[in-house]
């Protein structure tokens, strides 16, 4: 694989810390949700980290195949990514429980489906989860 971009980020204190990237432009307070033992103080979390990342990436790869498909993809095109986190049935730790639901307005069911679909295969965050984690689709 051809690396045509790289990041980094660190993360101190673990979910009830900071996580900065090495360029400055991210910086969040994290805090463990009360569902998960913390006191749900006003930081985010791994998991809101996690749907806001594959959310983005999906739609972006959404946008990459509508447009090797000629199909106009409207501004309201939106991926929402609901993440849950609970113990392994394996009893060895914790799992991600991971759906996305994606609206594309102005184009028929058959089509966006098709489309979303193609974008699980492009996407990243889908293939890196593939195997790991069954993730729910639903287009409205």
């Amino acid at each position: 694989m051809s690396i045509l971009y790289t990041t980094r980020a660190t993360a101190t204190g673990g979910r009830d810390g900071i996580a900065k990237s090495e360029d400055g432009r991210l910086e969040v307070t994290l805090s463990t949700p009360k569902e998960l033992g913390g006191n749900g103080a006003g930081g985010t979390n791994p998991e809101q980290l996690f749907a806001a990342g594959y959310s983005a990436c999906f739609l972006g790869a959404i946008k990459f195949v509508a447009s090797q498909r000629k199909v106009k993809i409207s501004e309201e095109t939106a991926v929402t990514a609901t993440v849950g986190i609970g113990p392994r049935a394996d009893g060895k730790g914790f799992g991600l429980d991971v759906a996305l639901a994606i609206t594309m307005p102005g184009v028929d069911a058959t089509q966006a489906r098709e489309i979303v679909d193609a974008a699980h295969i492009v996407c990243p965050y889908s293939e890196a989860t593939r195997s790991n984690l069954d993730v729910r689709l639903s287009v409205n």
